[in-house]
């Protein structure tokens, strides 16, 4: 139980602490019916463009950022998923992908949002060289009417501004190593 709740913990810290690294969420005046038509969040990523690519798309490059607990099957009809403690998901399935250029994903909202999440939304991550940096840019669409899907919409604002400030944090502070935040269960070393 101890090891679950440092994992929580510094999932948390990590999302919070890279909520104000440099993305830019565009809402263009979200109503309590409607939200607007798209979301779109970027970040700039001090990593050359094939390692944001690795880090992104494949389940050893998310595990270094997202969570222990991911699968990336590369291919379209594939799955994105990240599996967080207490056993919720987030991703969804690849629709397409043009490699260090595109990933295109039918996404998942959390569970909260049930019809959100059974409909789906479409969430394409485009990637950009930019010198020694990588701008990694999300415009979801598929928004629809309704208090479920103003509220989805908003989560998600916060939720995958956090999303790409954490895959920015990972290359500043480098990859998380799990083993040994889970080995660290308030007992020492």
């Amino acid at each position: 139980m101890a090891k679950k709740t440092k994992m929580k913990a510094v999932l948390l810290s990590i999302l919070l602490a890279g909520f104000g690294t440099g993305y830019a969420a565009a809402q263009d005046g979200a109503s309590a019916t409607a939200p607007p038509q798209e979301l779109v969040i970027q970040v700039e990523v001090p990593a050359a463009l094939p390692a944001v690519w690795k880090a992104f798309t494949t389940s050893e490059g998310l595990t270094t950022w997202l969570t222990p607990e991911a699968t990336v099957d590369l291919r379209p009809g594939g799955e994105w998923t990240a599996r967080f403690p207490g056993g919720s998901t987030g991703g969804g399935t690849i629709v397409s992908f043009v490699p260090e250029k595109e990933l295109v994903i039918s996404a998942l909202a959390p569970d909260r949002f049930p019809h959100v999440r059974a409909e789906r939304t479409r969430a394409v991550f485009d990637f950009e060289a930019r010198g020694n940096s990588t701008i990694v840019r999300l415009t979801q669409s598929g928004w629809k009417s309704g208090p479920e899907w103003t509220g989805a919409y908003e989560y998600l604002v916060a939720g995958n501004a956090q999303l790409l400030a954490t895959l920015h944090k990972r290359f500043v502070d480098g990859p998380l190593d799990w083993k040994k935040i889970f080995a660290d269960d308030g007992k020492g070393e």
